[in-house]
């Protein structure tokens, strides 16, 4: 179920779907989801959403169940309720005390500059030759 509430999409707790979203507003996920989400605007995912995705959104509200890759162009804010796991790029993150956050982050102004992962594989020195 999807509908318009104030300018805002709501996607509700009975709806479970795959694929990309785009969107300008802002959007306010309780349901399932698998995909890909990207906006210039404010992403929220209610308590009993489950997602699944690569998101890139400018704020990202996370308070249910999240596993995957944001990138914020603003900030991402994880609730009590949340429970992540991905890596994260944001210029602010904001975690609340009881949330669940498994992955890499980076925060920094410089977060979403230039297209390296969060946690880039540094390459092993070389082992010292054995006697």
């Amino acid at each position: 179920m999807a509908e318009n509430s104030g300018g805002n999409t709501v996607i509700g707790s009975d709806a479970s779907f795959k694929g990309e979203i785009t969107f300008e507003g802002a959007m306010r996920v309780d349901g399932k989801f698998e995909g890909k989400i990207h906006s210039k605007g404010k992403l929220s995912l209610g308590r009993t959403a489950e997602i699944q995705a690569e998101v890139n959104a400018a704020h990202v509200t996370i308070e249910g169940g999240f596993r995957g890759q944001v990138s914020a162009q603003d900030r991402v804010e994880i609730a009590a309720t949340a429970r992540v796991q991905g890596d994260i790029r944001s210029t602010k993150l904001v975690v609340a005390e009881g949330a669940t956050l498994v992955g890499n982050v980076n925060v920094s102004p410089d977060a979403l500059k230039g297209s390296a992962p969060v946690n880039p594989q540094q390459p092993r020195p070389p082992e010292p030759p054995r006697r």
